[in-house]
């Protein structure tokens, strides 16, 4: 059992450096399965997801390849495909690297258990965050529900150097049958809207290395001052290449210190920014029900509207918000969007509009390529003033205020917005190349008026949350 085969379930972690599973299993020698499998809960993410994943997963059994173990993809429910890789190869493991969100920690304690049961070894791996969840505690014993005292903690601890990529690995004999990939049309519901989005992506774990690189070789210097400003590209984009574990959290936490060790003064605002993301994830595996009902107390019979004709026009991108509008179609045409643009959205959605901010979060799950449970979760919660460590309630963004703050030449709303423009450049036009058609859209159409005054929608909500302080 010792040189059994070992099948590997590759899932968020699709990458050769950084990978504490794939180091630990090329160390044992013994004869390594990479397996993908499109089960339900990965069927479940949204669409642009969904066809991001099948980009990278695509690049990384390439990789995989190339090193001498070929990847296998099973479609069907995890423990169902992986006990039948298991007879097939007679393998005397599966190993994996860990994930939070509610429904993988149920599918995968649910394998764990089973596979332990048949005396198969089962073991999961950390590789996804910093630290784990569970290593991080207050002086009482319990998590922390606070982002600065969080964040202090963290602060303090070592990260350990990224495990470098194996430069060999054992592949198994006679390897078993494998789906076509392409045959699955993980990118279906992308519908036309694929090849619109497709030149905005980064994939890969050569090209998220690149990626890091060029930021810390430059606009890491200027992330402080400039991150808030869409119309800058001083951000790292890293974002998409996190969420399919294309490059590892230690690899950006070590760069980010060098930066600034080395004087970059954007630095370590930027290492605040992946402490946003380890404190979501924290707080997603102690609160697993805040992926999708409010995590304050108090908050669950709030007044939110459903859906409606002026949700519809948020998701369309045609609110007559400016600003609003430009980050939806950004969204639309690159897969993500600014963050300074995102709470904006966000809170014209669940503050002007009064919506329930998980009909925000199911659009974003659909639409964005660098899609992170646990960040979707918190943003979201963060912004409506019902999640952890949210902005208080009467933080209501004005966009056109934002507008002029972080946009004051308007260069962000002009590159977004084809109706305000005399000449739209084709990153504007490309937003009606890519919606439905049935959406009948023009961009030679007059820009829409908006849905209501600015001040009016900030009255109402004030309104709504007075009464529900009583």
């Amino acid at each position: 059992m010792m040189m059994a085969p070992l099948i590997l379930w590759f899932r968020r972690d699709l990458r050769l450096a950084d990978q504490p599973m794939l180091a630990a299993a090329a160390a044992t020698g013994r004869p390594l399965l990479p397996v993908f499998i499109l089960d339900p809960e990965t069927e479940a993410i949204g669409a642009a997801a969904r066809w991001r994943l099948d980009l990278a997963v695509r690049a990384f059994s390439t990789e995989l390849a190339r090193l001498g173990a070929a990847m296998v993809f099973r479609r069907g429910p995890a423990l169902a495909v992986l006990q039948g890789l298991v007879a097939e190869t007679a393998a005397g493991g599966v190993w994996w690297s860990r994930l939070y969100d509610p429904a993988s920690v149920a599918r995968d304690t649910g394998v764990k258990a089973a596979l332990k049961a048949a005396g198969i070894e089962a073991r999961s791996f950390a590789g996804h965050l910093l630290h784990e969840p569970w290593q991080v505690q207050t002086g009482q014993g319990g998590p922390y529900r606070v982002f600065t005292p969080f964040w202090t903690t963290i602060r303090r601890r070592d990260v350990a150097e990224p495990v470098a990529a194996p430069v060999r690995l054992r592949g198994i004999g006679g390897l078993p049958p494998s789906d076509r990939p392409e045959a699955w049309r993980m990118g279906a519901a992308m519908r036309r809207g694929a090849s619109v989005v497709l030149p905005h992506q980064t994939v890969g774990e050569a090209a998220a290395g690149r990626r890091l690189a060029d930021f810390m070789g430059g606009p890491v210097s200027d992330y402080a001052g400039g991150r808030d400003v869409p119309a800058r590209a001083v951000t790292s984009g890293l974002s998409e290449n996190l969420a399919y574990g294309e490059i590892g959290p230690r690899q950006i936490w070590q760069a980010g210190m060098r930066a600034r060790d080395a004087g970059a003064a954007g630095a370590e605002t930027f290492l605040k920014e992946m402490g946003w993301r380890e404190f979501s994830y924290h707080l997603l595996h102690h609160f697993p029900a805040m992926a999708r009902d409010s995590w304050r107390d108090g908050w669950q019979d709030f007044p939110w509207r459903g859906d409606s004709p002026e949700a519809e026009r948020w998701r369309r991108g045609m609110t007559g918000e400016p600003l609003v509008d430009a980050g939806m179609r950004e969204m639309y045409v690159t897969g993500r969007m600014h963050n300074r643009v995102r709470m904006v959205v966000a809170s014209y959605l669940t503050k002007h509009l009064l919506t329930h901010w998980r009909i925000g979060l199911d659009w974003f799950a659909d639409c964005l390529t660098d899609w992170d449970p646990a960040a979707n979760a918190m943003g979201w919660q963060w912004v409506a003033g019902c999640g952890p460590d949210a902005a208080p309630w009467f933080r209501i963004f004005n966009p056109a205020g934002q507008a002029a703050r972080f946009d004051p030449d308007g260069l962000y709303r002009r590159r977004w917005l084809a109706e305000l423009s005399p000449r739209p450049g084709a990153e504007a036009r490309s937003f009606f190349d890519a919606v439905p058609r049935d959406w009948g859209l023009d961009p030679a159409a007059p820009y829409p008026a908006p849905m209501m005054a600015l001040d009016e929608g900030r009255r109402r909500a004030l309104a709504a949350w007075q009464r529900r302080e009583g």
